[in-house]
């Protein structure tokens, strides 16, 4: 359970928003086959403790968090911390899933082979396989309150001259700008921005698509706007018709005016525009990620130095990394653990000094949602996500029990924040309607099982499904945190310590990870069915299938201090301490102080963590 609820001090903008599908933060309980309302139940943001995992550099305000938006929002506005400038890049509800790609390292003693260290091999010439990074798999409804929810809270935190920019495409866009209509107010909306990028444009059925729609609200009228920031450069038509030069080496053209006489008209810096046309950029771990150029441009436009740039869904750490760049502050956010690791790297090379914080929520989250989601399914004792017919989407799945028959099992969807707390208004969905609708069922349902994360009250819930459960299907309560707890089983790793004159040298001596050992059978088995199916191989010390290395000299316990770090790219080149190199990895890694702990990451960004 959170510690507590901070109450929302904002309220939105009421009468804007015609979507009357969703509830919104203030949810309403009401009876089967009656109207009257029985309870208003008003949460707030709900507020986690945070622990600093690592802290990377000078003491900074700038702050990576790993967890939901509303959490991060919530340990904000606990903190007096308020943001100047918000951009947020969410799922877009287009029902796709996001890979990435899971590059296999060089093995240290191959590497050595090598004649050539500036060699670099072709992407496509690396073993590789695909990790699902979060499935953008939404009904409409789920992903508005969702949304809202988020918006709601990210109000919360904004400074009185903040700007928020949210970047959704064709899918959902049109219906998240009505709902920021409601919660920013229509009058604050200051403009559409078109980001149109470049790529494949053959279609024979439809108009390409090839932008996105990038929704740009303030928080009130004194906002921070800066003029020049959004000039780009004349085309070369433009200039053209600036066809004078003067002695200072402006180029002007001449007006005539009206009564005879003529005046100078001066080509200024450039022309400002809501269309960005700015190509995209490729990412081998972030499908999804979005051009430097195009942060660079809202970052310069909406907020000055010092000032704090916020992105609650920061992905790869663009957001993060540009407003570094530009000596902004930053707030990086992510549930997923390789958005973590992926901007604590980039920011690292880039010499800023930041905090890890992690919420403590109560999930121990396999890397991310989606993939945690997956595990559960393995995790419960005979569960099946293959449902009869008759059981709807509502149901995870369903156990065949020899007592009870077929057992539908719900799970709250640990991608969505607004399913974890079960409260009367969700136990009451599932006695008064859920449970109704097996009417279309073959068979008899004699229980359900309902698992939750959170829960307001237990006995509150059982005396409420007693008294107003009218059918004979008994229903279960079990805690989803329990299961979670085998959630994560960690990799396994033989090293030696010794001292070698001035330095202390950590030898690692073999790795082996269940987990990307069963990745790599999958894979194997799919390539063996092809004609010309590329295998993966791993030596006998596995050494190829680690990207991290990292020795604590400074704490034994509690937050991460990296004094000595190796980071081993796709390539199998290494970066020391945030530097790029041209070595290869030769399976050590020295530091001038004796090491206290060891953090090993393998490729797939599973962490652990040795006493040395």
């Amino acid at each position: 359970m959170p510690i507590r609820y901070i109450p929302y001090d904002k309220v939105p903008v009421k009468g804007q928003a015609i979507l009357n599908n969703i509830t919104r933060t203030q949810r309403l309980l009401s009876y089967k086959d009656n109207d009257k309302v029985y309870e208003r139940i008003i949460r707030g943001i709900p507020y986690y403790e945070l622990n600093e995992i690592e802290r990377v550099g000078e003491a900074s305000e700038n702050l990576i968090i790993r967890g939901e938006c509303l959490s991060a929002c919530a340990y904000l506005k606990e903190q007096g911390i308020k943001v100047d400038l918000v951009y947020i890049d969410p799922p877009f509800a287009s029902g796709a899933d996001y890979a990435k790609k899971v590059y296999i390292r060089k093995n240290p003693k191959l590497a050595k082979k090598i004649k050539k260290a500036e060699e670099k091999l072709e992407l496509d010439e690396l073993a590789s396989f695909e990790e699902k990074m979060y499935g953008d798999i939404w009904s409409k409804e789920d992903y508005l309150n969702w949304m809202y929810e988020n918006l709601m809270a990210i109000k919360e935190v904004m400074s009185d001259t903040a700007s928020i920019y949210v970047h959704l495409d064709w899918h959902i866009g049109h219906y998240v700008k009505i709902l920021m209509d409601e919660v920013f107010g229509e009058e604050n909306f200051r403009n559409e921005i078109v980001w149109k990028y470049f790529g494949p444009t053959s279609t024979k059925v439809n108009y390409p698509r090839k932008h996105d729609n990038i929704y740009y609200y303030t928080y009130s009228d004194e906002k921070i706007f800066n003029y020049e920031a959004c000039l780009v450069e004349y085309d070369e038509k433009a200039i053209r018709r600036y066809d004078k030069i003067d002695e200072d080496g402006r180029r002007y053209k001449i007006y005539n005016e009206k009564d005879g006489t003529q005046r100078r008209a001066y080509m200024n810096a450039g022309t400002p525009t809501e269309i960005f046309e700015i190509p995209a950029e490729q990412n081998p771990y972030y499908g999804t990620q979005k051009p430097q150029a195009l942060l660079e441009r809202i970052i310069k436009a909406s907020s000055n130095e010092k000032m704090i740039v916020a992105d609650f869904f920061g992905g790869s750490g663009v957001t993060a990394k540009v407003a570094n760049d530009l000596n902004r502050k930053f707030i990086h956010c992510d549930i997923g653990i390789n958005s973590i690791q992926t901007v604590r790297d980039r920011l690292k090379e880039s010499r800023a000094g930041f905090k890890i914080l992690e919420v403590q929520d109560g999930l121990n989250l396999f890397r991310n949602p989606t993939q945690t989601m997956d595990k559960l399914a393995s995790l419960i004792d005979g569960l099946s996500k293959e449902k009869p017919e008759g059981i709807n989407s509502f149901w995870f799945g369903v156990i065949t029990d020899s007592k009870y028959g077929t057992i539908p099992v719900y799970l709250p969807d640990l991608r969505d924040s607004t399913k974890k707390v079960l409260d009367i208004v969700a136990i009451n969905e599932v006695i008064n309607k859920e449970i109704h609708n097996f009417d279309s069922f073959s068979g008899e349902i004699k229980k359900v099982v309902i698992y939750y994360v959170d829960i307001i009250d237990l006995n509150e819930i059982k005396k409420f499904i007693k008294e107003n459960n009218e059918t004979l299907i008994e229903v279960e309560l079990r805690d989803l945190k329990q299961v979670l707890d085998f959630v994560v089983i960690d990799d396994k790793v033989d090293f030696s310590l010794n001292e070698n004159g001035l330095l202390y040298e950590v030898k690692i001596n073999s790795f082996y990870s269940d987990r990307l050992k069963q990745k790599i059978d999958e894979y194997n088995a799919k390539q063996a069915s092809k004609a010309k199916g590329s295998f993966i191989t791993i030596s006998d010390d596995g050494l190829e299938l680690i990207e991290y290395i990292s020795l604590d000299c400074t704490n034994e316990s509690g937050s991460w201090k990296s004094d000595s770090e190796i980071k081993i790219d796709k390539n199998g080149f290494i970066s020391v301490d945030g530097v790029k190199t041209k070595d290869f990895w030769d399976g050590v890694i020295t530091s001038t102080q004796k090491p206290k702990r060891l953090k090993i990451r393998n490729i797939a960004g599973d962490e652990i963590v040795y006493i040395c």
